[in-house]
């Protein structure tokens, strides 16, 4: 079963204006115009609703105070006081991802300086494995044995009004601090800190759980009569690497704490940090990254903090090897090898997650290939074998690559009291679809279910799988509309070359840094490009054994180039690259061990016509349609031809009619035609249609005398307060685009004998 073909939102064709230019300038503090980067910002059009100056740069930024989550901040803060003045015991419960991970281990270190650890202090992770995310009875059974009077939840706890019940019951009182979905009613907790609780726009709003509990010690040690020995700023190494792992938009507080936990991170890497952290040193030494880059953390520590639970289950040794000091503070080793034997274990547990993890994914696109897609829109699949650690990561990619929200469930074994057998998974989802509410409509059928609106978990008895599917693809019919799956898009930024690779665009990209939803990496389009010297090979791990999965490396050339530029295609063999002329989209980035090069997220061919061809390569049919010869017509048929439907044509018209009216930018007709792939009828009936819709079009033709047609200078203007057009106005535009995909389709397609 093939993935969706990424449709291509290519970048405006118009420069940003030069006040906006040095406006991103001023930001910076630049000396040389940031046009690159301006263009970018100008090109998302973000529409900020914080000062430009301080999104760019943190020390411009000012940052949210604790109070400002709510009476529930100042009642967990006078809590926590009375019980480290009373000298009771305290239980931190997080989670097993790297947020709950990361927000444990804050928690642990900025409580440990003010009780005493494992004495008085202990912490608590569920086991991925066997338990699910959340608190349970068995834990609180653990805690309240060990003598805790007070739990405090990170990243976790929001829905645990049945588990929390069952704490008091046992004499323990809990504190919870999340991020997830809020509940409906009082869950019993002295306080639940969640931003989810604040308007969208708030600063706080967006931030994960291990920015929650940072916000918790902020509020704590703020509340202190003396600060302790290390300041608040000693975890935003911490707070970065939950930040930026999660699934949560880096906007306000969020963007600046993972700015500044960056630069806190960075230090893990000198020969002396202020506040050494020798586990991280060694994860960083071992996934060949300095920590001063989001992609260290996004495709380095996160994932090998991630993988020890999704490989162990137990993920509780990842505290201790992200909080560890085993050095003096003349670097001298207090315990040995402990934190260098943790790491490699996280190191190993990642290989063997990438190795299951595409073995997974092909035996779900096998099932895949079985399932009528044309009437399924969310794919429900179990098995009695798959590997519950990664279920979420192989959904998210079947999500991702057929535009269906998918969820992948495992299947207990058979009970030996002959209860009814469980299911429990994982569920990734498609942009504009909540599978929070989809489970909370159907919670009839499941046992629990927890997450984000795009990635959530789940169980259910396993005789509710198939009414779960059924009703699930009802509901997401209902509100995604239509029968065929929405058809994945690629946000492309920037036109440029392989000669523009490099330090100069790479440092100005730089600033866009963190990236992540909301702000994803730029990504940069590359026109008639090809590739050389292309090999793939499978990865090893530390131990030298082989895993089941590769990696394509290659140079990438155009007519521009005057050398190759290195660039990398994860999970793609050689074969996969175009032989010939291609269009590439890729992310530039750079790392100590590999230096500046790309990452190809995408990759067409070119049309054949003026595109660079390499000595020795052929083409079976040319595009010489327009050149026919005295005997011979050459033909060329290019790859059949991914065309919006004309209705997303006539909303991509009239919002670029919008956008050159609003910025006054002339256009010639052919620049629209191209744009929109419309043909001169075409055009002249949306052109009219616009014009019912209030748009005011002027044409050079009518006050000059224009040479060609197809170069008449538009110029369109926009009454706002004007109605929309009346269908039958936009009726022949829509027939005759029809018409003309269709011809474009066909002829695309059609063998040539047919054509004989």
């Amino acid at each position: 079963m093939d993935a969706l073909p990424l449709r291509w939102n290519l970048p405006q064709a118009d420069a940003a204006p030069e006040s906006w230019v040095e406006k991103v300038a001023q930001a910076i503090s630049g000396t040389t115009p940031p046009r690159w980067l301006a263009q970018v910002l100008w090109q998302r059009q973000l529409g900020f609703t914080e000062p430009l100056e301080g999104w760019l740069n943190p020390a411009l930024y000012q940052p949210t105070p604790a109070s400002a989550l709510g009476p529930a901040m100042a009642i967990a803060v006078s809590r926590l006081q009375q019980a480290i003045a009373t000298e009771e015991k305290i239980a931190i419960w997080g989670d097993f991802d790297a947020d709950g991970v990361t927000a444990t281990a804050v928690l642990w270190d900025g409580l440990g300086q003010l009780i005493p650890k494992g004495d008085r202090l202990t912490y608590f992770i569920p086991n991925r494995l066997s338990e699910s995310h959340g608190l349970s009875q068995r834990g609180l059974d653990h805690l309240a044995a060990w003598g805790a009077t007070l739990v405090v939840t990170c990243d976790t706890g929001s829905t645990s009004g049945t588990e929390i019940a069952y704490a008091k019951a046992l004499g323990l009182e809990v504190i919870v601090t999340d991020h997830h979905t809020l509940p409906e009613g009082d869950i019993g907790a002295i306080a639940l800190i969640n931003p989810r609780s604040l308007p969208p726009q708030h600063p706080l709003a967006t931030l994960s759980g291990v920015a929650v509990a940072y916000k918790l010690l902020e509020g704590l040690y703020a509340a202190l009569d003396a600060p302790p020995l290390l300041p608040l700023d000693h975890v935003l190494d911490l707070v970065a690497i939950g930040l930026i792992a999660d699934l949560v938009e880096l906007r306000g507080d969020c963007r600046y704490l993972a700015q500044i936990g960056l630069a806190r991170l960075q230090t893990q890497t000198q020969a002396n940090p202020p506040y050494p952290r020798p586990g991280l040193s060694e994860l960083l030494a071992l996934c060949k990254r300095t920590g001063d880059r989001p992609t260290d953390i996004s495709f380095g520590l996160g994932p090998r903090i991630n993988a020890v639970s999704r490989i162990h289950g137990d993920a509780s040794f990842c505290v201790e090897l992200l909080t560890s000091r085993d050095r003096d503070s003349q670097g001298l080793a207090l315990k040995g090898q402990r934190t260098k034997t943790l790491a490699y274990e996280a190191e190993l547990a990642n290989t063997r997650r990438k190795a299951l993890q595409r073995d997974l994914y092909t035996q779900v696109m096998a099932r895949v290939a079985q399932v009528d897609l044309a009437t399924t829109r969310c794919l429900v699949l179990a098995d009695e074998t798959w590997p519950t650690g990664i279920l979420g990561l192989v959904a998210g990619q079947v999500a991702q690559a057929l535009g269906r929200p998918t969820i992948l469930l495992r299947i207990d074994p058979p009970t030996e009291d002959g209860s009814p057998r469980l299911a429990r998974g994982s569920a990734r989802s498609v942009a504009g679809l909540d599978l929070y509410q989809l489970f909370q409509a159907q919670s009839a059928l499941l046992t629990g279910f927890g997450g984000h609106p795009l990635a959530a978990g789940l169980t259910l008895p396993v005789e509710h799988i198939e009414v779960l599917a059924a009703a699930l693809n009802r509901m997401v019919r209902e509100q995604l509309g239509g029968d065929g799956a929405p058809q994945p898009v690629l946000l492309v930024d920037l036109t440029v070359t392989v000669a523009d690779l490099g330090q100069p665009l790479f440092r100005e990209l730089k600033w866009l840094e963190p990236c992540g939803m909301g702000n994803p990496v730029p990504k940069l389009l590359i026109r008639n490009a090809w590739f050389q010297k292309a090999f793939h090979k499978k990865l090893r791990d530390r131990q030298n054994k082989a895993v089941s999965f590769i990696k394509t490396e290659f140079e990438l050339w155009d007519d521009a180039a005057e050398a190759g530029f290195p660039g990398e295609w994860w999970g793609h063999y050689r074969d996969e690259l175009p032989p010939g002329p291609c269009d590439v989209v890729v992310e530039l980035d750079f790392n100590g061990n590999t230096g500046y090069h790309v990452k190809l997220i995408d990759v067409r061919s070119a049309a054949v016509g003026g595109a660079h061809v390499e000595p020795g390569q052929t083409h079976s049919v040319l595009d010489w349609r327009q050149q026919a010869t005295q005997t011979r017509l050459p033909l060329t048929f290019s790859q059949a031809i991914d065309d919006l439907s004309p209705g997303e044509v006539w909303q991509e018209l009239v919002g670029l009619a919008k956008y050159l009216a609003r910025t006054q930018t002339p256009v010639t007709r052919s620049q629209l035609g191209d744009r929109l792939r419309l043909s001169p009828t075409s055009l002249a009936l949306g052109l009219a249609a616009l014009e019912t819709a209030g748009f005011e079009i002027t044409s050079d033709l009518q006050s000059s005398a224009v040479a060609a047609p197809e170069q008449d200078i538009l110029t369109i203007q926009f009454d706002p307060d004007t109605v929309r057009p009346a269908p039958a106005a936009v009726q022949p535009f829509l027939d005759v685009l029809r018409e003309e995909q269709f011809r474009r389709r066909y002829f695309a397609q059609v063998p040539v004998t047919a054509l004989s």
